[in-house]
């Protein structure tokens, strides 16, 4: 999941159809995972500046509710 995250997108849907292709499943899905993973310290550990900007860019759409 994180290497996904890694990556720039080309195209808009793109990364979407990557989700389903290579994890199988939903992009909804992914992104409810993703979220849980955010606040695994392992994560954290494995890809430190990944985890942070997803961290913060998560925050800052708390913020703006």
């Amino acid at each position: 999941m994180l290497a996904l995250e890694r990556r720039s997108w080309p195209s808009p849907g793109a990364k979407e159809r990557a989700i389903r292709e290579r994890l199988g499943i939903s992009p909804t899905r992914y992104y409810q995972l993703l979220n849980a993973l955010l606040d695994d310290p392992s994560a954290l550990a494995h890809d430190p500046v990944t985890v942070n900007r997803l961290r913060r860019r998560r925050d800052a759409r708390r913020a703006r509710r």
